[in-house]
């Protein structure tokens, strides 16, 4: 159904993708996968119109596809489910999901008939969502199953999937493979562009691996396994990665937190971070992870409770506050609350030790740059150089980027929610070998994920939230898959 022959793109100092090939067939799940800055979106956003290509055509049965913006792929039955979310965040659900549509009545808006087709989008991926809320106020989660509910109610007979589970609970990404089990029934072809292994395994057909913007192969998933997959996407073997502060006595303690309560968030956690640990904090979706993560960093003004720091009491009313008692966060949604987009690349790394690094109201150009290379390097961030535009990088290297700034820093607290989210298996393993690293020369680290696996590899202890309360603690030797979901979903043991 759709043929890319030669496809080329470049930004500048980058080549994102060079004479790209590979034909997917109709009604399949065809993914496409590869480190991150190998070209995954930028090829899925040339076949929804958002970037033009430089060269090379598009083929779709058979007849060449030229599209001069997003409006022209939709027209021709082509959809896009984007990895990062882009909403008016000031408007309701409803509003976002007909914004390309608004219905009428006469001159003006039918918010009645608005409304019913935000209700029929959900329903279609059977999601309960209160279509008059803000959608800014929703999570990260809620509001990508509206980003998926607008691209399959455009009645797309192409859809492309950018990384659509990366901040999906696991109840809902099983409900998102029977959504496109659904669709390939009914002759959608699926684009499933992940770093998800086990995923793109199970549910598709034919993977396509791209690395540093050139096709490397397509084959049926059928002749592949994860370790052969991993090697054809990073060019080597990844060996299992085992924390070595898990070996260590934890030394003394760096924070507490005293009978935390914020109103309808979470109530009466109490729980500390020593030296030399990563102490893992796990949930489902809505379970307050994210929300006690803000709280501690000064983000909540209606929490209430007591936090100490190296044994001292201290009031965080805001992040100003938390970072003056060494702490850093690393948040879920890196476009909101980790980055300022509109600057460079060096000027996001040192945005919290700028001071350290200035003298008399200047600021030391020489040694901002020396830090920032020395992070772009560690965490091996993709960028056309220290002054490229921030906006202008992939996901997962954005993601990099915003915990480089806290390195930078040398925070003693860490407090890291998602750190992986969007980053490929490779990035991955270095990202869990920096956390590791900083837990053994003395940081305190609190990890929020939604990837079960990194919660048991990585922590020395698990503390596990079930609607706002603290329901359980495991030591690393006692948590397993098995003990920390029936603790997050309340189901007592067999």
């Amino acid at each position: 159904m759709i043929q890319f022959r030669n496809i080329t793109k470049r930004f500048p100092g980058v080549q994102a993708l060079n004479e790209v090939s590979f034909e997917i067939e109709a009604g399949s799940c065809h993914a496409v996968v590869g480190e991150n800055g190998a070209g995954k979106s930028t090829l899925g956003k040339i076949l929804a119109g958002i970037y033009p290509p430089d060269g090379g055509e598009i083929l779709i049965d058979g007849q060449a596809a030229r599209f001069t913006g997003p409006r022209d792929a939709l027209e021709a039955k082509i959809g896009i489910v984007h990895q990062e979310l882009a909403f008016c965040e000031n408007l309701t659900v409803a509003e976002n999901l007909c914004l390309g549509d608004l219905p009428s009545q006469g001159t003006f808006l039918s918010r009645s008939r608005m409304t019913e087709r935000a209700q029929e989008l959900l329903s279609a991926i059977d999601t309960e969502i209160d279509v008059d809320h803000c959608i800014g106020d929703l999570t990260v989660a809620r509001q990508q199953m509206v980003q998926i509910a607008a691209s399959i109610g455009s009645g797309a007979r192409v859809i492309i999937f950018d990384e659509p589970t990366s901040s999906l609970s696991h109840v809902e990404t099983d409900r998102l493979f029977e959504l496109i089990a659904r669709l390939r029934s009914q002759g959608v072809t699926c684009i499933y562009i992940s770093h998800d292994m086990e995923d793109v395994l199970l549910h598709c057909d034919k993977v396509t691996v791209l690395r540093d913007g050139q096709h490397v192969a397509t084959q049926p998933v059928s002749e592949l396994d994860q370790d052969g997959l991993i090697s054809l996407m990073i060019g080597r073997s990844l060996n299992a990665y085992f924390p070595s502060h898990i070996e260590t006595d934890p030394g003394e303690e760096l924070l507490r937190v005293e009978r935390l309560s914020s109103p309808g968030k979470f109530e009466n956690l109490s729980f500390r971070v020593r030296a030399g640990e990563v102490v893992g904090l796990a949930g489902l979706v809505g379970a307050g992870r994210t929300e006690a993560a803000q709280s501690i960093f000064g983000l909540d003004p209606m929490t209430t409770g007591r936090i100490c720091i190296e044994g001292k009491p201290v009031r965080i009313r805001h992040p100003a506050d938390a970072m003056k008692s060494g702490m850093g966060f690393v948040p879920e949604d890196r476009k909101r609350f980790g980055l300022v987009l509109s600057m460079r690349v060096h000027e996001n790394i040192t945005l919290p030790t700028i001071g350290r690094l200035s003298r008399y109201g200047w600021i030391r150009s020489q040694q901002e740059a020396a830090v920032s290379r020395d992070y772009v390097d560690q965490l091996r961030i993709r960028t056309a150089g220290l002054s490229a535009a921030t906006a202008g990088l992939s996901g997962g290297n954005q993601q990099k980027l915003v915990l480089a700034r806290w390195l930078a820093a040398r925070c003693r607290i860490l407090v890291v929610d998602e750190p992986t989210r969007g980053v490929d298996v490779g990035a991955k393993a270095e990202m869990h070998a920096l956390l590791d690293r900083l837990a053994d020369e003395g940081s305190g680290i609190l990890l929020i994920s939604s990837e079960l696996p990194e919660i048991l590899n990585l922590s020395t202890r698990v503390l596990v939230l079930r609607d706002g309360r603290l329901v359980g603690e495991l030591s690393h030797e006692e948590a397993d898959q098995d003990r920390v979901m029936r603790l997050m979903t309340g189901v007592s043991p067999t």
